[in-house]
C-alpha cells in the first residue's frame, strides 16, 4: 500500500496524482483535505482530512483564531502547526492510525513539509514532490533532509530551483507530469485562441477577447468563471491556436503535451513558484510570457505573437513523466 498526501490549494496537486496512479503497481490510500473527486481508478481509497486552519472553538464557547495559541511556525522550523487546533491533531492522528494498522510500501507528499516529517518519522520511506520557486527556508530543507527521494516535476536544465542544491542523490528531474500525455494532438485551428482558468482579471478577459474577435479570432474559454466549467480541456487545448494560461506545473505540462503555442501569465504564489517558471518559458522560447499586470491590449498583442511561434516543447519531457514518476516511487518501496 502507497499513503499518498495531496495539499488541498486548487485542484493541481490531485490532477499530478491521477496522471501517475495508472503507473504504480500497488494501491493507493490518499490523504487530503479536499474531497474525494469523482472517477478515481479502482484500489483508490480517499480519506478526507479535518480541516487544520478555520477558527477553535474553546471549552468556553468563544471562536478564536487558529493563530491563538501560539507561533505556529515554531519560531520558524515549521510551516503550519497550529498549537491546541483540534484538526491538526486529528488530521496527523488520521495518518498515524493508518499507517499502525496496515503495511506500507512508501508514502508520496505532495506538499506539506509538516507531513514528510511526520511520515518519516513513523518509519516510512518518502517520495517528497518539490515544486519551482524560492524553496531555501527551514521547513522545505527539513522535508528535503529527511526525505529518501526528491521527485522533481520539470526536466532537467529547466527551473532552477535553487532549494535542492545539495540533494543530487536524492533528486529526480521526470519532466512535466501531464495528464494529456500521449493523447491524439491532431492540428491547431488557426485563428482560435483559448483561455484557459482564471488567469486575467474578468474586466481584462473581456475587453481582450472583444479586441481578438475584432481582429478575426475565434475565443472559447474554460474555467474562466462559475459557468464555463469543462471537466475534460484537451479538445480545447489541441484545436486552439494559442492558449492563454497561468504557469501552474500542471497547465505548463498541458501546454507541452499539445505543443501549444501559448501566452503564459504568471500568478502571484508563496516562494514565487510561477515568477520563476515564467522566466524560465520565456528565456527558453517556449511561450509568450505577460505580466500579472497586463492590459487587455497587451495580451491581444501577445496572442497574435504567440501565433507565430512554432515552439518545440520536447524539451519539456512530458512524454512518459508520470511513468518515470512511478518508477521514482518503486525506489524506496519496501
Amino acid at each position: 500500500m502507497i499513503g499518498w498526501y495531496v495539499h488541498h490549494h486548487g485542484w493541481g496537486h490531485a490532477t499530478r496524482l491521477r496522471a501517475i496512479l495508472p503507473h504504480l503497481g500497488d494501491e493507493v490510500t490518499v490523504f487530503s483535505s479536499l474531497p474525494e473527486p469523482a472517477g478515481l481508478s479502482a484500489g483508490v481509497r480517499w480519506v478526507t482530512l479535518p480541516a487544520d486552519a478555520d477558527d477553535i472553538v474553546g471549552a468556553d464557547g468563544v471562536l478564536r483564531s487558529a493563530r491563538h495559541f501560539g507561533d505556529e511556525t515554531a519560531r520558524g522550523a515549521l510551516h503550519w502547526a497550529p498549537i491546541a487546533h483540534p484538526g491538526h491533531r486529528r488530521r496527523l492522528a488520521v495518518i498515524a492510525d493508518w499507517a499502525a494498522a496496515i503495511e506500507v510500501s512508501a508514502f508520496v507528499i505532495d506538499v506539506s513539509a509538516e507531513v514528510a516529517t511526520f511520515v518519516r518519522l513513523l518509519g516510512i520511506p518518502t517520495v517528497v514532490v518539490a515544486q519551482p520557486g524560492r524553496r531555501t527556508d527551514r521547513p522545505h530543507r527539513m522535508a528535503y533532509e529527511m526525505a529518501d527521494r526528491i521527485l522533481a516535476p520539470w526536466a532537467a536544465g529547466t527551473i532552477p530551483a535553487e532549494g535542492l542544491a545539495g540533494f543530487d542523490d536524492r533528486v529526480r528531474r521526470v519532466g512535466g507530469v501531464s495528464r494529456y500525455d500521449g493523447c491524439d494532438v491532431g492540428g491547431a485551428a488557426g485563428q482560435r485562441v483559448l483561455f484557459l482558468g482564471r488567469t486575467l482579471p474578468e474586466s481584462v478577459l473581456r475587453r481582450a477577447a472583444t479586441l481578438l474577435g475584432d481582429a478575426g479570432w475565434t475565443v472559447e474559454t474554460a474555467g474562466t468563471g462559475d459557468d464555463d466549467r469543462v471537466d475534460d480541456v484537451w479538445p480545447m487545448i489541441a484545436r486552439a491556436g494559442v492558449v492563454v494560461s497561468a504557469a501552474g506545473q500542471n497547465s505548463v505540462a498541458d501546454l507541452a503535451a499539445a505543443n501549444a503555442r501559448a501566452v503564459v501569465v504568471p500568478q502571484e504564489r508563496p516562494f514565487d513558484e510561477q515568477g520563476e517558471t515564467g522566466r524560465v518559458l520565456a528565456a527558453g522560447g517556449w511561450a509568450e510570457v505577460a505580466p500579472a499586470s497586463a492590459d487587455a491590449d497587451e495580451i491581444a498583442a501577445l496572442v497574435e505573437r504567440a501565433a507565430l511561434r512554432a515552439p518545440d516543447w520536447r524539451g519539456w519531457q512530458v512524454r512518459g513523466a508520470a511513468a518515470r514518476a512511478a518508477a521514482v516511487i518503486a525506489e524506496v518501496r519496501v
